[in-house]
This record gives structure tokens, C-alpha cells and sequence, in this order.
């Protein structure tokens, strides 16, 4: 990205609905008429301007024309929770995207860096600024013409703007700790940033009066929006995030029992491109991904993860990135009980340097969530054929696996037919919640209160839809998901087990329930972001690098992971707009 444009200043203007706006959030949008003419105050302070000032706020939630100079503004977060982590490498070959090699390397003070870094600055607080214009505009609209919009509508549009405002400042505040918190009345936007604590008050502020506005289903029967339980099931998720574990364990218990959310049947339904299973009762939030829908370059795909596709020798031609770690796969091994190999052989479960094909593993024991997560060679890549070696751009750099989750099937139909690369741009909605993780959540409050059963109960639900539906043959639709022990499976052995045995452990209880998030949530953009703030991510991440740099060379150049690896370096180009008078209101995190 040109490096003056990078200097602009974070918000902007909404012109964005005549272009990205108009197709962001797919049932909601299909839904909005199209703005006509010049945009301004006069066109804007209508019902029209207001439906389409949200839904412009919704279309932030992936990267947009406005903030894509790289893919740090993926929804996904795979830069920024999954290379970082012990899950994936960053891929592809050493000359494309080496800035991604700085963040893989925690090099994060270098000029690389911060251009992703401030990609992802500007990503969150333009939706700050789009959920800030939707509540001042739909209150200048309420001010000039009451009858507008029903009273009803009017609470739905203001709800799911302080919704989006509190996700995008919790997204900053997982990146950066203390960080700005802008509201619909702010003028200056180079405020001082708050302390940490203050941001998840804030954050909690914004969603409870979320809940208290919106309805408890989609309004209009339009999924994609953001209802009271939405709300709340994010509220939960705020609040473990932030070690409030007893005020979370309420909130998420509260959930579970009364809200519309469940898990879907088996793994095939949560990342796809089939619309009868997109927005199911898994979906918490996610990005509404649309393509063939009018837009020329089928922008409103999920951009962020178009480079996270097999390369050039498979049918999708590009680009390579996002590659499952050798220790990711070997996460997926398990005991002869269908337990995760790493908590019985802590020591041991890592040794294998193999690659894990099919010829491999076929009698090796593995959780079928490896196939869920992993192509790998000889194996079903959904319905596109066995994933073959050709299809790795550098293996001897990024290694001989390929991400899977955000890969369509071949059967959907949601590949593009526009577009650069199209066949890498696809509708598979992006999961940035959903409901296996709120279970997690849930069980990880559970152990901190001492409920080791109740956290033992919601691990094993989690493990037995594991088990319901594994990768079949996928020669048709109706083979993707098979049985697990269906005679056509001849490339793995797969088993899961249940923990049958009560825990008694605090320390095994908080263990197993984060290897089985781990396991549940691989290459979905979390896994760093638990280790910072279950504060091992110095322990996990240090010995990852000792191991893995003997089997992708370059990661000997990693620095080891310390104390300022905990938040993310501000961009210096944020801190110096920041200034007032010539003193800058925005502070480095420490150690940068």
C-alpha cells in the first residue's frame, strides 16, 4: 500500500454506501434500497441512509476498499492469532508477504510490521467511526422526521451499532490493551487512550445497552443482525477474556440455558459454503461473505482469507499461506483411549517429523477434527479430490499442509465467478464466534469456579460431535461427512474419547479444556490470544520455536517470546496523528 495513503487519518467519510456498504451483510442488504445520487446530509437522514449506515458498519467486520493495503484486516485474524501461534506458519514462499514473516518471527518493532499492524488499527476503529455515524445519524433522522423509522426498528439499528462499536474496541483491545474509546458524541479523535480495565467497562457498557435495546431474534427475520443474545453471548466472552470468571460464568451459563444457539450436527455444517448451513444455530457472529451478488470484483467475499487457499497445482491457483504447523497436526494424535496424545505424552506427542499423509497415518489414531482442519496429502480436501504435493507453493518453507476451514466446497456453488483469482474468493461466512467457543468459554469458567464435572460435561459434548460426521470420500455432496467408522475411510484411523473419568484436578480440568480449544478452534485466528491471557504464551510459544526450527529453518530467527510480546506494538503512525500541541495523547506499549 502507497505509504501517504497510509497516512490518512483513520476515519472517514460514509461514501462507502454506494459502493462496499450496499453488499456487506447479504440477507440484511438484499434487503436495503440502493442510495441514488450524491450522498450527503439531505439524501442520508432518512430510513434509507440510516439501514445503509449499518449495514456499512456490519461490512467493517472483513477487510473493505477502504483499509485493504494487506490482509491485517482479515475477520479471521489469521495473521494476528493463528501465525503467531503454535498453529500455522505463515506459508507460501519467503518473498511474498515478509511482513508476515516479522509478526511470525515477533519482530514487531519493524517498518514490516507496523504496516500490518496499522492496517488493523484502521480496520477497527473505521468500524468504531461507521457504528458512531449509524447512532448519530439514525438520531438525527429520530430529531427531524419521528415517524421515519417504527419505534421498534429505531432500538434494533441503535442496538446493533453499539454492538459493533463494543466488538471493534474489544478487537483493539485484545491487540493493544489500553487503547481510545470513541463514542457517537466524540469530535476529536485524538484522545488519550484509556487503561485496560476502562476499556472492558466501557466495552461491557456498550453491550448491556445493547441487550437492553435489541430484540431476541434477527430484526426483520434478517440473519446476519445482532440480537439481544448475541449481545450477551458476547458479553460472556468479554468478560473470561478479561479474567472475570465469576461474572462470566453467569452470563454464559445464562446463554447455554435460554438462548437460540446449540452445536450443529457435525463439523461439515460450521465452515461451508452450502447456503442451507450458513448463519445455523452455531453462528454467534460472523462475517456475511457474498459473491455473484452484482459486485464486480467480488469484493464482498471473504478477502481477508483469499490467500489462504492451495497453490498453484490445485484448482484454486493461489496463494499458498496460512499452512498448518507439523505441531498443529500432531495435536490431532490420540491414546489408545481417543484422548489427546499431548496431555498423556506431554514429552512425546510432538516427536514426529513425518509428514502426516495418508499413507502415514492410515493406522495411526488421530481426532477427526485433523481432517476438519488440515489438508494433507492423500486425504479428501472436501469434495475437490485428495489433497496432492503439487499444491504446496514451497514445501521446504512453509511445509506440506494446506488450511481447509475457509475453503469452499466444490458442491456449494459459492465460488466466484468474478474477480482476480476468483476461485479463491468464495461465501463461506467467517466464524468470529460461535458456539463450540462460547462452550469452551463456558467450561473455562467452569474450572476457574471449581465446577470441575460441569466443565468436564461441556468438554465431552464438544468431543462427541467430533465424533458424529468425519471427512468421507467426498465424491458427491453426500459423501463429504460420513460416519466415523465408515468402511470407505482408508487414509486414518479415527477415534475420539471421552474423559470418563471425573476430574479432580483443577490443573488436568484448566489443561484439557484448553487442548480441547485447541482442537475445536485450530487456524480460526484464537489460539494466541488464549495463550497471552492464560500468560503461557512465553512457555508454549518458546518451545514451539525450539522445535519447529528444526523443521522450517527460517524460524531460528525468531525472537524468543517475552513480556512485551504480551500486547502488540501501537502503529508510530497512530501515535504521531495522535498529537495535540505537539505532544503525542497516544503511548507505546511497553518494551516497544
Amino acid at each position: 500500500m502507497n505509504r501517504k495513503k497510509q497516512r490518512v487519518v483513520l476515519f472517514t467519510a460514509l461514501t462507502v454506501l454506494s459502493a462496499a456498504g450496499v453488499y456487506g451483510c447479504k440477507d440484511f442488504l438484499s434487503a436495503a434500497s440502493s442510495p441514488q445520487g450524491t450522498l450527503n446530509a439531505a439524501t442520508l437522514t432518512n430510513k434509507t441512509g440510516v439501514e445503509g449506515s449499518l449495514i456499512a458498519a456490519y461490512r467493517t467486520l472483513d477487510c473493505t476498499n477502504s483499509d485493504n493495503g494487506n490482509w491485517g484486516c482479515a475477520a479471521s485474524n489469521w495473521v494476528w492469532g493463528s501465525v503467531t501461534s503454535d498453529d500455522a506458519y505463515k506459508g507460501s514462499e519467503a518473498s511474498d508477504q515478509p511482513e508476515v514473516t516479522d509478526i511470525e518471527l515477533y519482530h514487531w518493532g519493524t517498518a514490516n510490521s507496523e504496516s500490518y499492524l496499522n492496517v488493523k488499527w484502521r480496520a477497527m476503529y473505521e468500524g468504531v467511526n461507521r457504528a458512531n455515524a449509524t447512532i448519530r445519524l439514525l438520531k438525527d433522522v429520530q430529531k427531524s422526521n419521528p415517524s421515519a423509522l417504527p419505534a421498534a426498528e429505531a432500538k434494533s439499528v441503535e442496538g446493533e451499532a453499539l454492538f459493533l462499536r463494543a466488538h471493534y474496541h474489544f478487537e483493539a483491545w485484545e491487540m493493544w490493551g489500553s487503547i481510545p474509546y470513541y463514542r457517537e458524541t466524540d469530535t476529536d479523535f485524538r484522545k488519550p487512550a484509556e487503561a485496560s480495565d476502562a476499556v472492558i467497562a466501557d466495552i461491557l457498557k456498550d453491550l448491556d445497552a445493547a441487550i437492553a435495546l435489541l430484540p431476541a431474534t434477527p430484526w426483520n427475520g434478517q440473519v446476519g443482525r445482532a440480537t439481544s443474545w448475541t449481545a450477551k453471548a458476547y458479553k460472556g466472552r468479554v468478560q473470561v477474556y478479561a479474567g472475570q470468571y465469576a461474572a462470566g460464568l453467569a452470563t454464559l451459563r445464562d446463554v447455554r440455558a435460554s438462548g437460540p444457539y446449540a452445536l450443529e450436527s457435525s463439523l461439515d455444517r460450521v465452515w461451508t459454503g452450502f447456503k442451507q448451513y450458513e448463519n445455523g444455530k452455531e453462528t454467534i457472529l460472523a462475517f456475511q461473505a457474498s459473491v455473484n451478488d452484482g459486485e464486480g470484483d467480488a469484493a464482498n467475499s471473504n478477502y481477508g482469507e483469499r490467500l489462504n487457499f492451495p497453490h498453484s497445482g490445485s484448482h484454486f491457483g493461489c496463494c499458498g499461506f496460512h499452512q498448518p504447523s507439523q505441531t498443529l497436526v500432531n495435536h490431532y494424535r490420540v491414546d489408545a483411549n481417543g484422548l489427546p496424545l499431548a496431555l498423556s505424552d506431554p514429552n512425546g506427542y510432538n516427536n514426529a517429523d513425518a509428514t502426516f499423509t495418508a499413507a502415514v497415518s492410515k493406522n495411526v489414531a488421530v481426532d477427526p477434527r485433523l481432517d476438519w482442519t488440515v489438508g494433507r496429502d492423500g486425504v479428501p480436501y472436501k469434495d475437490w479430490g485428495p489433497h496432492d504435493p503439487s499444491w504446496i507453493r514451497a514445501p521446504g518453507y512453509g511445509g506440506p499442509y494446506s488450511p481447509k476451514k475457509n475453503v469452499h466446497e466444490k458442491a456449494s456453488g459459492s465460488e466466484a465467478s468474478v474477480g482476480w483469482a476468483p476461485a479463491q474468493q468464495n461465501g463461506v461466512n467467517i466464524h468470529i464466534y460461535r458456539y463450540a467457543d462460547l462452550l469452551l468459554l463456558l467450561a473455562e469458567a467452569e474450572v476457574e469456579a471449581g465446577s470441575l464435572e460441569n466443565a468436564r460435561a461441556i468438554v465431552n459434548q464438544i468431543r462427541q460431535r467430533a465424533a458424529a460426521g468425519v471427512q468421507g470420500p467426498g465424491t458427491d455432496a453426500s459423501t463429504i461427512s460420513v460416519p466415523i467408522n465408515d468402511s470407505r475411510i482408508t487414509w486414518a484411523k479415527y477415534q475420539v474419547g471421552q474423559y470418563t473419568a471425573p476430574w479432580t484436578n483443577q490443573q488436568q480440568a484448566r489443561d484439557a479444556v484448553r487442548e480441547e480449544r485447541n482442537l475445536e478452534l485450530a487456524m480460526e485466528g484464537h489460539r494466541f490470544f488464549d495463550l497471552r491471557r492464560w500468560k503461557i504464551a512465553d512457555q508454549v510459544m518458546n518451545a514451539y520455536l525450539a522445535k519447529e526450527k528444526t523443521r522450517r529453518t527460517y524460524l531460528a530467527a525468531a525472537e524468543p517470546v517475552a513480556a512485551r510480546h504480551q500486547l502488540y506494538p501501537i502503529p508510530n503512525i497512530q501515535i504521531q496523528l495522535s498529537k495535540v500541541n505537539g505532544a503525542e495523547t497516544l503511548k507505546q506499549n511497553p518494551g516497544w
